[in-house]
């Protein structure tokens, strides 16, 4: 049974304070704002906050020092669909109001975003092997920014929908529409972030969520002068860009790793073409089977360090779009968000699943990815376009990620053919490098040394410094 929502205002319009002074109180559909009650909007939507607002989840350390609101919003009324958000704000020694806000995607697709980024990534806590306490990560990206992760689309997570259709009709286009009707409602839940610095990034497959939500916040907002998603740009890692120049890049990373046979690379080469479909063929099929078996028991997300006990059974359930590009990295963490988000007071403290009915959380849907729906072979066309207009696009990559590696990511940006403003060179953290960057015109390329597919887990303090240089818009730093 699906959580339901308490209260619900998010499809309240209000005008910005100053809007209602320029229209002399008039409502833009000709009405009169005041005739009909609507200047509280600002009270009532402090309220609803409030009722998102986490006093303290359980097993988190005293004092952390910044807020947290997590609830519901309603995407799609007639269907019942709402999505789960957490929001985590920086914390009050750096003010908050003043810092950017950043909506973090995870992909699968159908893997939580609060499983992974939140939980074993850059969220503001990490939850220890019992699965029953929290503890402060260092290198938490709310330091930077006030962070809004998402359990998209309807059916990951505690995201649902009361129509049991959606799960296995939602693909691209949908889980992009109803992010940003989410957006929408939650900026009407929190208007304060209205007209904030706003970006969105993600990895893995939310490399097509991620420029498939920015073309539309950035088409929707064409015409207005101040919009109230103040879109800035978008940042990706490890990400699925462009499936014909990804295949060529992962076979040859496997190659080139010595993952596979000589034999095994030419059959993947002559078999496999996903340029032109997004199914592989049978005899596809078999050369990837044949070099998951040349593999051997690895973790194909951070082919250098060890796998969980359980990873072998893990890679043989993969599941989705391709085979190899289906779960986010699991050495384990993954079991400690699998019982913690599973605790009934955790669930009671994120407002997550209101019923008091028992709700299995999971870390990914066992429906949506294997069902989904719609999957465009290339995201290339929304980078020219939000490159042409003048959006901060950065795209990073770990590179003992086997997954979604960074032979496929350099192959897919080298299609869009971008003049070189600053060549490949080295970033340095304390004296040491920590990996590589080039800048193009309209498009920024980092790695980060010794990163596995979820880069933030595997480099946390590299992470945070790619992050920070994301925000500022400078350069990844050199040597001193």
């Amino acid at each position: 049974m699906a959580p339901n929502v308490v209260l619900n205002l998010s499809n309240l319009h209000c005008l910005e304070p100053e809007d209602y002074v320029e229209t002399g109180g008039q409502r833009h559909d000709g009405g009169d704002e005041r005739e009909h009650g609507l200047e509280s909007c600002y009270s009532l939507s402090t309220v609803d906050q409030e009722k998102d607002r986490i006093v303290e989840l359980p097993g988190q350390p005293t004092n952390v020092g910044f807020a947290q609101y997590s609830g519901y919003v309603n995407v799609n009324q007639q269907a019942g669909r709402a999505l789960f958000y957490w929001l985590v704000e920086s914390p009050l020694t750096r003010n908050p109001a003043s810092r950017p806000l950043v909506l973090w995607l995870n992909g699968g697709p159908g893997c939580s975003s609060v499983a992974y980024g939140a939980a074993e990534e850059l969220g503001p806590f990490r939850i220890r092997s019992d699965g029953k306490n929290l503890y402060l990560n260092p290198y938490a990206w709310n330091q930077l920014a006030n962070v809004l992760f998402l359990e998209s689309p309807a059916g990951v997570g505690f995201s649902y929908s009361n129509t049991s259709s959606d799960l296995y009709t939602t693909g691209d286009q949908v889980a992009a529409e109803d992010a940003y009707t989410f957006l929408l409602n939650w900026f009407e839940r929190f208007p304060q972030y209205k007209h904030r610095d706003f970006y969105i990034a993600g990895e893995s497959y939310a490399g097509h969520y991620v420029p498939q939500l920015s073309q539309i916040v950035y088409q929707r907002n064409k015409g207005m002068k101040n919009p109230v998603i103040n879109f800035k740009g978008f940042m990706v890692g490890n990400a699925v860009i462009d499936d014909y120049h990804d295949y060529i890049g992962t076979f040859e990373y496997w190659w080139t790793h010595g993952l596979i046979s000589d034999s095994t690379y030419k059959t993947l080469q002559a078999a496999c073409d996903f340029g032109s479909s997004q199914h592989p063929s049978s005899d596809c099929t078999k050369a990837l089977n044949l070099a998951e078996a040349e593999q051997g028991n690895i973790d194909p997300y951070s082919i250098y360090t060890r796998p969980c006990n359980d990873t072998s059974s893990l890679r043989r359930n993969l599941r989705g779009h391709y085979p190899w590009m289906s779960r986010a990295y699991d050495p384990c963490t993954e079991r400690y968000s699998q019982l913690y988000f599973n605790h009934p007071e955790v669930q009671k403290a994120l407002h997550a699943n209101t019923t008091g009915i028992p709700y299995s959380w999971k870390t990914c849907s066992d429906i949506v990815g294997e069902y989904w729906a719609d999957s465009p072979v290339s995201m290339l066309p929304i980078y020219r376009e939000l490159i042409a207009a003048g959006l901060r696009i950065w795209v990073f990559s770990g590179d003992t990620d086997s997954v979604v590696p960074l032979t496929a990511t350099r192959y897919s940006i080298d299609a869009l053919k971008l003049p070189t403003v600053t060549n490949w060179y080295p970033w340095y953290d304390n004296g040491k490098v920590g990996g590589w960057s080039q800048v193009y015109k309209g498009l920024t390329l980092v790695t980060v040394t010794g990163a596995g597919h979820e880069v933030p887990l595997h480099r946390p303090r590299q992470a945070y410094i790619l992050f920070r240089s994301f925000l500022e818009n400078k350069p990844m730093p050199r040597a001193d």
